[in-house]
């Protein structure tokens, strides 16, 4: 197995980047959900309910950040001012944000329709993911609740073949917006994993991953009006965990060290959950 697919998103909820290689330390990958979009009392805003965040792109550069939508003129957001902070909201957890200035934000919500702030996951902020799965004090930034998300390609593969076969079309990978993307021949061998080690990093696999809405959505368009893997995923993938409820795809990961992975590298397994993770089996009909 290998590492096939980098990305990062910058800005929680728009478009992603690939990279050939990234550097890991406590956060996951550098750059990856630091920045956010929240409503004026600082509650976190996604494709969920604004579909067409995944028209923008972040582009960090040397003294700014470089917001772009095609139709919008392009958004120069300068490094926001430490002091300039509020509290948001992602999910259960309350951050202390730094807050981008009013001209960017002014600029942002006429893309948007709708007054927006864009806030900033800076040195002075801090989040820690749910202690019951990733252990105590492991630090998170905008991210939904944990580091990194792993995604297989014979999982995909998998899925796919379930959309076709009921003539529900195909999707791509990054309906799933994932970190890491390992190549496998094997569907589902994730489930199975408990760590894995990349060039010399140890991953735990703590969580697994339910979806949601967002699957649904053309990633650079924002569209729904596309193939839609939720019925496939409710055919073959829904959890029998109460903890983790609804269809599941991917695994949250927790780094356990610091370094740099790179396409192409090998990927080995370092701990295993025979017992995989618990499915509902689909009535036969």
């Amino acid at each position: 197995m290998r590492v096939s697919d980098l990305f990062i998103y910058p800005l929680k909820s728009a478009r992603a980047i690939a990279l050939p290689a990234a550097d890991i330390d406590a956060y996951g990958l550098p750059g990856d959900r630091r920045a956010m979009i929240t409503d004026p009392q600082g509650h976190f805003i996604t494709q969920r309910e604004l579909p067409h965040l995944a028209r923008i792109e972040i582009r960090p550069e040397a003294s700014a950040f470089r917001l772009l939508m095609q139709g919008k003129p392009d958004i120069s957001v300068p490094p926001p001012r430490p002091e300039n902070r509020m509290d948001v909201n992602v999910w259960k957890s309350t951050v202390s944000a730094a807050v981008a200035d009013a001209e960017s934000n002014r600029q942002l919500s006429e893309w948007l329709g709708r007054e927006v702030r864009l806030v900033f996951f800076d040195e002075q902020a801090q989040r820690t993911a749910n202690a019951e799965w990733a252990g105590e004090g492991t630090p998170v930034a905008f991210t939904d609740g944990y580091q990194i998300l792993v995604t297989t390609t014979g999982s995909l593969q998998a899925l796919n073949d379930d959309l076709a076969a009921h003539g529900e079309g195909s999707v791509g990978m990054e309906r799933f917006r994932p970190n890491i993307v390992i190549e496998t021949d094997e569907a589902w061998p994730e489930d199975r994993w408990a760590a894995i080690e990349i060039a010399g990093i140890r991953f735990d696999l703590v969580k697994p991953c339910s979806r949601c809405i967002m699957t649904t959505q053309d990633q650079l368009t924002g569209s729904r009006d596309v193939a839609n893997p939720m019925p496939a995923m409710g055919r073959i993938r829904m959890s029998a965990d109460r903890r983790v409820p609804g269809p599941l795809f991917g695994w949250n990961v927790t780094p356990r060290g610091s370094g740099r992975i790179t396409i192409g590298d090998t990927v080995k397994i370092v701990e295993e959950r025979p017992e995989g993770w618990a499915l509902k089996v689909r009535a036969r009909g």
